[in-house]
């Protein structure tokens, strides 16, 4: 696979099986490098086959009205996405709404409403695009801006209900920091941080408003919740109680007098993804259905009562899930190291019911990983390698995972892919700090472990990969990471002379400035570094920064950063280049424009694969791939 193919192959998400379980509609999304766009349009499966549903080019995100008459999803309209409706049997799509900054959720009230998180402008929208581009931004509190939604201080959020006739209903005055409203009976639930802290932390309660108008009353107060769902019981929460329990498990949750349940205390694993939108349980007359993240694998749970039953299994990830209401059915997609992803049905038994990807499984010649194990201090740390074709020696590529409480696992991968195919042996793993192995295992790192223990299982998988794959050359050595990756990578670089290449991305280097700058600094920072905050703090916060250290970094670091990421600011990165500079350490910074701290999963298609070729490039002169030479 190569960077230049990543158009080749069609991303399969967030299936939508109707009431009755008789179809399907799905997202279908693909890159279009010649126009730099994504083409993303809804696809529905009935009767044996799957068909175009809508025109896109930005439709997503179907929902089935309670009785499967309609459909609604959401479509961008000049960038902006506004919810949209169409007949279940086809037919012209209305869009329902002209929110100024778009909606962001959308739930089913019932067969004719739904509720949405209605975003506007905070200054009501009086200013044109000019002198608001133009005027000094005025902020009071933190986040202001948050990575991929931008300058957040300018919006204003409202639970509002939307009838597919078109009829709006604001049921709040405009609130902050606001998400997930589902319909709660007579009234909608909903999570908002209302308590006007200006200092963040990280914390969101529950909050609820009646449907036919009223007050909202606090349901449960803050804590460290994601999203809810709705139940004939009242609203669960996913996520934890207490902020100060992260880094932990996302978990369900039910609210009592006595405060939150959790449904499942003896599952030790998350039933919620880390990075991409998340993905909510579905309530069902069988129980709570459910994603669970388990040693690099992603399957789906039944949550009924004290019993957790999986699903689905495998060495495989899913990416979405959809039940039918009385549990019967499930619609997933799934993807594997050597397949981008799918449409399946469990009813009674698995089937595929696409196979959209089927040229491009052949076209792009994807390589099969094989995972292994090796023992750490704190346990078995799960790990994967990626061997190009042939039997000669090979470069190895040590890639470091984001989070760092997220995971590596069995799906498809586009950078293992093109770095494999380019002919290196590319090592992955999940050290203490990773999810999918417990509560223990991803607080590893807070409390004095960050960039010890898991700087320790890293190495000690490298150790074991070279010991395993006599094909990896201890010689040519390459390390690479996006975000606490990225903080590894230069953490790592300047505590081992081994390496002949490293590629700093997004990085986290710097947690003093970092904790200022940040868009999730104020509380990231202290959960990680033992409550550790500015200015008290700062001779442990630059303690755990690589920059600390960068000074004695002497391997080749390619720089690659977004100028419009506010998670972990570019600031960071212009700190390390210059310290490696003054260090005299062969570097090059490369700047993004316009882009976020997701540029690699979703930045502009084009961008997407020069970053490929300066991560090929680099690599390929310092280390050489296949044989290749590298420079002197």
């Amino acid at each position: 696979m190569r960077p230049d193919q990543l158009d080749a192959f069609t991303s399969v998400t967030t299936p939508a099986i109707s009431p009755d379980g008789s179809r399907i509609l799905f997202t279908a999304s693909r890159m279009n490098l010649a126009d730099d766009t994504y083409e993303t349009e809804l696809h529905l499966w009935e009767d044996g086959s799957s068909r175009p549903f809508t025109a896109g080019p930005g439709d997503s995100s179907a929902k089935w009205s309670p009785d499967g008459s309609t459909v609604a999803f959401v479509r961008k309209v000049d960038g902006v996405p506004q919810l949209a409706v169409i007949p279940a049997r086809g037919g012209e799509a209305t869009i329902l709404t002209d929110a100024p900054r778009g909606i962001r959720a959308a739930s089913w009230v019932d067969d004719i409403r739904l509720v949405v998180d209605w975003v506007d402008w905070a200054d009501g929208g009086e200013l044109t695009p000019e002198e608001r581009a133009r005027r000094a931004r005025r902020v009071t509190g933190v986040p202001y801006r948050f990575d991929t939604l931008g300058w957040i201080h300018e919006e204003a959020h409202r639970v509002t209900l939307v009838g597919i006739d078109g009829t709006t209903d604001h049921l709040t005055d405009p609130i902050d920091r606001f998400r997930s409203p589902v319909p709660d009976g007579d009234r909608i639930v909903f999570l908002a941080d209302l308590g006007g802290d200006l200092l963040s932390n990280g914390e969101i309660g529950v909050h609820s408003v009646p449907i036919d108008g009223g007050e909202v009353e606090e349901v449960a107060p803050n804590g460290a919740w994601t999203l809810l769902v709705p139940t004939p019981d009242g609203p669960v929460a996913v996520g934890s109680p207490s902020a100060e329990d992260w880094p932990a498990n996302y978990k369900p949750h039910r609210f009592t007098e006595s405060g939150p349940v959790d449904l499942v205390p003896d599952l030790d694993r998350s039933v919620l993804l880390v990075f991409g939108s998340p993905i909510a349980p579905v309530w069902t007359d069988a129980g709570l259905v459910a994603l669970i993240e388990d040693a690099g694998r992603v399957g789906v749970i039944c949550i009924d009562g004290n019993d957790v039953t999986e699903l689905v299994g495998g060495d495989r990830y899913v990416t979405g899930f959809s039940p039918t209401p009385d549990g019967s059915k499930i619609a997933f997609t799934a993807s594997e190291a050597t397949d981008p992803g799918e449409l399946w049905l469990l009813d009674g038994t698995e089937s595929m019911l696409t196979d959209l990807n089927a040229g491009a499984k052949t076209e792009l010649g994807l390589v099969a990983g094989e995972r292994f194990t090796v023992d750490g201090d704190g346990g078995p740390i799960d790990a994967w390698v990626f061997l190009p074709p042939g039997d000669g020696p090979v470069p190895l590529l040590l890639n470091v995972h984001g989070g760092p409480a997220s995971q590596y696992g069995d799906g498809f991968f586009d950078e293992f892919q093109v770095y494999a195919s380019a002919g290196y042996g590319v090592v992955a793993c999940n050290p203490r700090g990773s999810s999918g192995r417990g509560t223990e295992w991803v607080r590893a790192v807070a409390e004095g472990g960050w960039g010890v223990v898991d700087l320790a299982d890293v190495m000690a998988v490298v150790d074991g990969a070279l010991e395993r794959y006599p094909r990896l050359d201890g010689e040519r050595m390459g390390v690479m990471g996006g975000s606490y990756g990225g903080f590894m990578t230069a953490w790592l670089t300047a505590r081992d002379q081994r390496w002949s290449s490293s590629v700093v991305e997004r990085a986290l280097l710097s947690f003093p400035s970092f904790w200022g700058t940040s868009d999730i600094g104020t509380w990231f920072s202290p959960r990680y570094v033992s409550g550790a905050e500015m200015p008290d703090g700062v001779s442990e916060l630059w303690a755990a920064s690589p920059l600390e250290r960068a000074h004695e970094i002497e391997t080749p670091t390619l720089i690659l950063h977004s100028e419009s990421d506010f998670r972990c600011p570019i600031e960071q990165a212009e700190q390390l280049f210059v310290a490696l500079l003054r260090a005299g350490t062969p570097t090059e910074f490369l700047r993004f424009p316009g882009e976020s701290h997701e540029l690699s999963r979703s930045g502009e298609p084009k961008h997407r694969q020069e970053r490929f070729e300066a991560v090929l490039e680099w690599h390929g002169r310092w280390i050489g791939a296949g044989g290749s030479e590298v420079a002197d």
